[in-house]
This record gives structure tokens, C-alpha cells and sequence, in this order.
């Protein structure tokens, strides 16, 4: 089961951003992580099996005050786009001729 995360932290510059999002992706299960909100100041994280306890716990250890907003199932299902392709194309060549000259083995003078 997906999860969807959402984490709000105090972020005053774009280095705390930074650290924000490395702090998020190096969590185990997460599979993406954006910021969103008017300030880019909510950190959104969907994974499996993510503890969101400890990932408050690390941005408030190493960004800035974080709040735990909401933690719920994701509901969007990542849809993959079908990828049509052009089959693939036979390869067409004209055939390789062998030409030699067949000699004569007499010797013959006019």
C-alpha cells in the first residue's frame, strides 16, 4: 500500500529546500518526494512502508521546525503511458554477387 505523506517545514532559503528534499529521498521506501504549498514550505512523500515519524524527526534535526500535516493512502495511481512504437522494419539489400573471371588454363597466341 502507497503512502502520501505530507510534512510542513519551515523553510526560510533555498538551501534549506535542498536539504529538505535529500533528507526525504534518502528515507527508506520513499519512491517520489515534491514540495508544494504556496511557499514551497510542505514537503509531500509517497512510498511504501515509510516511517513518517522519523522522517519528521530528521528535518526537524537537521532543517527546521517540521509539523506532521497528514499521513494517508495515495490515491492517484501513477499511470504509465502505453509507449506505442513502429514495429520494427525488415532490412532489404540487394544480394552480393561473387564476380571472378573464370581463366583459361591453355595458353593460347593469336
Amino acid at each position: 500500500m502507497q503512502q502520501k505523506i505530507v510534512i510542513k517545514v519551515l523553510m526560510h532559503c533555498p538551501k534549506c529546500r535542498t536539504k529538505a528534499m535529500k533528507i526525504a529521498v534518502t528515507m527508506h521506501g520513499v519512491e517520489s518526494a515534491e514540495l508544494t504549498g504556496e511557499e514551497n514550505d510542505h514537503v509531500v512523500v509517497i512510498g511504501v512502508g515509510i516511517d513518517s515519524v522519523e522522517l519528521t524527526r530528521q528535518l526537524r534535526k537537521k532543517v527546521a521546525y517540521a509539523e506532521l500535516v497528514s499521513v494517508g493512502e495515495n490515491k492517484k495511481k501513477p499511470s504509465c503511458p502505453s509507449v506505442i512504437g513502429f514495429p520494427p522494419q525488415p532490412y532489404y539489400s540487394y544480394p552480393h554477387y561473387h564476380v571472378c573471371e573464370e581463366r583459361d588454363p591453355f595458353c593460347t597466341i593469336m
